[in-house]
């Protein structure tokens, strides 16, 4: 997956993109919001936060999601439809980041700025910049607090790994192998999902980024080994549906799970101890960063610029967890329900 101001008004369903669209009113040029989905409460509040900042700076906001995460179709379309209304820029969460490469650079030809959010395309200079959480890092903070915790129980991990989707988007192997990289587990290349070669590896399943999704990847690998006890999980919402399962086969108290995301529900559960720890990524200064971007564009023509030998720009992540442990940073729940969305 991760306010927007007074003077928004619902569209209804948009019959280009396939998914909602919505505007608000400033007047000062058309900003486009493509999302994977808009029920998402990662989304949700990134759309608050662009609608908020365009608000401030005068411009107006046209959102756009697919109907589900991988729904590229959707995304198409919604960049054909901006293209088409004049629009200075478009922030864009891609569901395929290979796929959507030949409309965004329709777009970027017919002078529109493109800045990715969340989610790099691939390849990641495809977009004029992008906002996003360190992935890897994020992944990377799950699996070193993971680590050290199993090494303090005098525990040998069963690994479940709850992915994103089959077509494996940078986000989710970026994240999927920071994890396993911070537990010790040698991914190679770090190009592609279910590569790896350790005993400690049950399997790989997808869930879609949903709480069905979670449930049911969580129930096919309890099915291949019933001893799983550490579960790593793509977002909060697959988490959420792991633990169901897991509590329906009576082996929730022998579990761990860990998570990206840091949304409200997620930090709530980490309290709760369904989840062991998350990382806490932030989506509405992603928006709000974009947005000015995209005005500062329209103003004078500059493009914003990732620091010296990267491809992103940073937004910041937070390993949130009430069980800390020595030797890797964190913050505790409260820290979390403060910086939460959702």
């Amino acid at each position: 997956m991760l306010t927007l101001a007074a003077g928004v008004a619902a569209c209804g369903d948009d019959e280009e993109s396939g998914g909602s669209a919505a505007s608000g009113g400033g007047g000062g040029g058309k900003v486009g919001l493509i999302t994977k989905t808009e029920t998402n409460p990662f989304f949700v509040k990134m759309k608050e936060g662009a609608q908020s900042k365009a608000s401030e700076l005068g411009l107006d906001v046209q959102s756009f999601a697919g109907k589900k995460d991988g729904d590229n179709e959707s995304q198409v379309a919604a960049i054909e439809s901006l293209i088409g209304a004049g629009a200075k820029g478009i922030l864009l969460t891609p569901n395929n980041s290979s796929a959507i490469v030949p409309s965004v650079d329709k777009a970027r030809q017919a002078g529109l700025l493109v800045i990715a959010l969340d989610t790099q395309l691939e390849p990641a200079d495809a977009a004029d910049a992008t906002f996003a959480t360190d992935n890897y890092k994020a992944g990377l903070l799950i699996g070193q607090w993971a680590k050290a915790k199993f090494e303090k129980d005098g525990k040998e991990a069963k690994i479940a790994m709850l992915d994103l989707n089959p077509e494996g988007v940078s986000v989710d192997v970026q994240r999927d192998q920071g994890f396993l990289e911070g537990f010790g587990i040698d991914v190679g290349d770090k190009t592609q999902i279910g590569d790896e070669e350790d005993s400690r590896i049950v399997g790989h399943d997808v869930t879609d980024g949903a709480e069905e999704g979670g449930r049911t990847a969580m129930e096919n690998l309890l099915q291949k080994d019933s001893g799983v006890n550490l579960v790593y999980t793509i977002n909060e919402p697959a988490a959420a549906g792991a633990y169901e399962a897991l509590k329906a086969a009576g082996v929730d108290k022998d579990v761990t799970i860990v998570s990206v995301d840091g949304g409200c529900p997620g930090v709530e559960n980490v309290k709760k101890g369904v989840i062991g720890a998350t990382s806490q990524q932030y989506p509405l200064k992603m928006a709000e960063m974009g947005v000015q971007a995209v005005s500062n564009f329209a103003k004078d023509g500059k493009k914003p610029q990732a620091p010296a030998g990267e491809e992103f720009i940073d937004t910041g992540v937070t390993l949130i967890t009430d069980n800390p442990m020595e030797g890797v940073d964190s913050k505790d729940t409260k820290f979390g329900l403060d910086n939460c969305w959702g």
